[in-house]
């Protein structure tokens, strides 16, 4: 497996389980920091912690580690000026260490840190931190933890009336519409502000200054306060209107609402340097039964793209799913925002120097080097303790992601296997409890991203990997030369935080009749296999997924075509997914409106081959 790139962030450890929540935790929990000055990185904060791993947690997340015995593993974050925070994790028994003695307190860190980063980090120029300063750095590191973390957001919205089109005009509506109002209660919930106590978004909720009312917004964690024009205080005879301007003027996202035959938007017409997306909603036969809203987003040209998409002339209901929709819009396109050259020049600044102060103020005398002696001399008697055989990678069993170094294609079908001709991606393989990622190495860009509940099996061949995952789509990933062993650890990982299988191959034969002996329903499953008959005997099962026929994959072909070359080729090498034992197919079911449409093509789609 490969350890190296951990600090790049795409390597061995895509850790799912020490995210924002556990870093406050860590704040409590017995732990220890190590601060300094990298010559090349520029400051350097660790937290790094040592835990046992609990027994039920192994069992129900990755399975039960062979040879038995505790099993710990070391937590670390590492803080640089650069925004990512890298965190981690890694089982105890894979590091090498001439350490190994008995003893409570585990390894020497810097035998740890040594085995994460030989080449990344100059380990020497760490100190431990100053415990005079303990509950003063564990806030501030939290502190920097949460910088770039915000669940509340406060959006503009501006009311562009018939015939409108500037700002001027815009911010000068004093009242709202019915049209408006209605997209308002689609989208929110009106608020007294007086008394309010939940995110105000800078609003004033004591004196009322900034109006009585406004719209809020809860969804999931986040909170969204919208700075509505028309809640928002009214100035006669003030065409700038000031108090309005001052609010959404300095938002990041503004929703410009036009009424029925309103002038079309230009960003040009605004006047702000903070307003860096506007998305456009057209309302289409309002206060009707037959409402529909219409969408468009203009971002400045430094804000990279964001999701949730939508396809040109998309119409949507006013509805809590459409509500949803654009309150999620909303967020990513802030974060989008956050994302952009400048903004993320300024936060750089600002981290660096936070950290160098950081450093400054609470790097003790103690050295990485001088810690780890005393560790030694505090292990005890010095004798090696015999530890249970492990016949597995023990990372493997880790509760955070395991990654490896691996090649995919680029070709435009995911299911060639043809290398030569193709050109390859370096790219990170990461498999967590709950998801399976690829990153170009070149670009870090994520490839492909997939729930693991979502994996339904794979083939292992020689250096390549195909992995099964929704409907039998697939992906294809290939191991470099000196790594092809490690294609049996991504099998081991897969068939413990999946419930997937490996692949079976069959070659069929047909009956005097011509038939194969079974039905095929939609997806590719196999059913009323006919006992006893060829397909029975060499090993085929009711609940089997078709995942490819004669080389093709089913995932490129209609339930009329599966069909087609099952019944014409003169030999059917088929590859399927075996069932699960009480022989239900594997499926990628995950939601009850999938579980209905798959009934009602599983009872209109089967045929008899």
């Amino acid at each position: 497996m490969y350890y190296r790139n951990f600090f790049h962030g795409y390597g061995k450890f895509l850790s799912t389980q020490f995210v924002l929540p556990q870093c406050s935790l860590l704040s409590v929990v017995d732990h220890q920091n190590f601060v300094g000055i990298d010559e090349k990185l520029g400051p350097v904060a660790i937290s790094f912690r040592r835990e046992k791993v609990d027994d039920k947690e192994r069992e129900t997340t990755t399975g039960k580690m062979e040879g038995g015995g505790a099993c710990h593993q070391y937590r670390l974050i590492v803080r640089t000026g650069e925004l990512e925070c890298l965190r981690g994790s890694v089982i105890e028994e894979a590091i090498p260490s001439s350490s190994r003695l008995s003893n409570t307190r585990g390894l020497p860190p810097k035998d740890v840190l040594e085995f994460l980063f030989p080449d990344e980090i100059n380990l020497s120029s760490l100190k431990v931190a100053s415990a005079s300063n303990a509950a003063s750095i564990g806030e501030q590191l939290l502190k920097l933890d949460e910088q770039r973390v915000s669940l509340t957001y406060k959006v503009g919205v501006l009311l562009c009336r018939a015939g409108q089109q500037t700002e001027e005009e815009m911010y000068n509506n004093e009242h709202g519409s019915p049209a408006f109002d209605e997209f308002l209660d689609c989208i929110g919930e009106r608020v007294p502000l007086k008394g309010f106590e939940k995110y105000r978004g800078g609003l004033d909720c004591k004196t009322d200054s900034t109006g009585t009312h406004s719209l809020y917004k809860q969804i999931d964690d986040y909170e969204i306060m919208f700075h509505v024009s028309t809640m928002l205080p009214f100035t006669p005879n003030n065409r700038q209107q000031l108090l309005r301007k001052r609010h959404i003027g300095n938002d990041i996202v503004t929703i410009v609402f036009q009424e029925p035959g309103s002038l079309p938007f230009t960003p040009k017409s605004v006047r702000s340097h903070f307003q860096h997306i506007f998305i456009i909603v057209k309302a289409h036969h309002p206060k009707t039964e037959h409402v529909k809203y219409s969408l468009a987003v203009t971002r400045s040209k430094d804000v990279p793209p964001f999701g949730p998409l939508f396809s040109e002339g998309a119409m949507f209901s006013k509805s809590l799913e459409f509500a949803r929709f654009l309150a999620i819009k909303v967020i990513n396109g802030e974060n989008a925002v956050h994302c952009s050259e400048k903004f993320l020049a300024m936060a750089r600044r600002t981290r660096q120097e936070y950290m160098k102060e950081l450093v400054n103020t609470n790097a003790g005398t103690t050295s990485l080097d001088s810690a780890s002696k005393l560790s030694k001399f505090s292990l005890g008697s010095g004798r090696r303790k015999e530890r249970p055989k492990v016949r597995t990678v023990p990372d493997v069993f880790a509760t955070g992601a395991v990654s490896w170094s691996v090649q995919v294609t680029a070709h435009s079908s995911p299911w060639t296997e043809d290398f030569g001709t193709s050109s390859q991606l370096d790219a990170h393989l990461g498999i967590g409890s709950t998801l399976l990622v690829l990153i170009d190495v070149a670009t870090k860009r994520v490839l492909s991203s997939i729930a693991c509940k979502l994996i339904i099996g794979w083939t292992a061949n020689g250096r390549s990997l195909r992995i099964y995952y929704n409907n039998n789509e697939c992906i294809m990933i290939r191991m470099p030369p000196s790594e092809v062993d490690e294609i049996r650890e991504v099998v081991t990982r897969l068939s413990l935080v999946t419930r997937g299988a490996q692949t079976e191959e069959f070659t069929l034969r047909r009956n005097s009749l011509g038939q194969l002996g079974f039905h095929v329903h939609f997806e590719g499953i196999i059913s009323e296999i006919e006992q006893h008959g060829f397909a029975w005997n060499v090993g085929l099962r009711n609940g089997a997924r078709l995942v490819e026929i004669c080389k093709v994959a089913t995932c490129t072909l209609t339930h009329d075509q599966m069909i087609d070359l099952l019944r014409t080729s003169v030999t059917v090498k088929v590859v399927v997914i075996p069932p699960y034992e009480d022989g239900a197919p594997r499926r990628f079911v995950v939601t009850p409106l999938v579980l209905y449409i798959s009934s009602l093509c599983a009872n209109t789609s089967i045929k008899r081959l």
